[in-house]
């Protein structure tokens, strides 16, 4: 046991080192990936409660079909169909290329989860109040804005909440494409990396890293929804 506490004390550096570096790629992707699911989302919710048929079937088409397949066979089409099957590589070689290829599948992704809470969001809210802002001469812009948007945003908190701590955790499944992310940094060293090989013990600091951050969402996230108690 004195052997192995010895022998992590002299591998420590190397290893914070390597998971530093994996971890700045997971929060790169998290927010990446919040920056371009937020707003699509908002879109495609306004897409789903279309009076045109046409377009709300087409979009909750690919709203069903995103939710219901896994994001690991996302990942991989998206990352491997361009090169397999057209026999072009529009990702580029490298880490960057993986990353975009990850960054795209995640926005997608997580915009169709967060286009139905938005559209829960909206709808949840009374028509009376629509009504209400039309007879007071409002258009519908704004009375989005003005009336339903801060109502919107108080009830799509806790389960937006929910899919973004989801997605800290679902960063990880981005190793399936060789993206260098916290957990593949762990993992390296069990297949030897820097001159350490067979040791397991910096996946549990990964875990660490995991609870931490979302530890520090979770607590930004309730204080946020605190603030919004006053548009109940």
């Amino acid at each position: 046991m004195q052997q192995l506490i010895q022998q992590m004390s002299e591998q420590m550096p190397i290893v914070l080192q390597a998971l530093n570096e994996g971890f700045l790629q997971t929060l790169k992707l998290f927010f990446v990936t919040l920056a371009g699911a937020l707003p699509l989302g908002l879109i495609i919710s306004f897409g789903s409660m279309s009076r045109f048929a046409p377009l709300r079937w087409l979009t909750r088409m690919y709203v069903g079909l995103i939710r219901g397949t896994p994001l690991m066979i996302q990942l991989l089409i998206f990352y491997y169909f361009p090169g397999l099957v057209l026999k072009q590589n529009i990702w580029g070689s490298g880490e960057a290329g993986r990353f975009t290829a990850a960054a795209i599948s995640f926005i997608i992704n997580y915009s169709a989860y967060f286009s139905e809470i938005y559209r829960g969001g909206i709808q949840g809210i009374p028509v009376g109040q629509e009504e209400a802002g039309l007879v007071l001469g409002m258009k519908p812009g704004q009375i989005f804005f003005k009336v339903k948007l801060m109502q919107m945003i108080k009830r799509i908190v806790p389960p937006i909440s929910n899919e973004i701590i989801t997605l800290v955790k679902d960063t990880s499944l981005a190793r399936i494409i060789a993206l260098q992310e916290i957990i593949w940094a762990g993992q390296a060293f069990m297949k030897g990396r820097s001159g350490i090989s067979g040791a397991i013990w910096p996946l549990f600091f990964t875990g660490l890293y995991y609870l931490v951050w979302n530890g520090l969402l979770s607590w930004l996230l309730g204080r946020l929804e605190k603030r919004l108690n006053y548009f109940r």
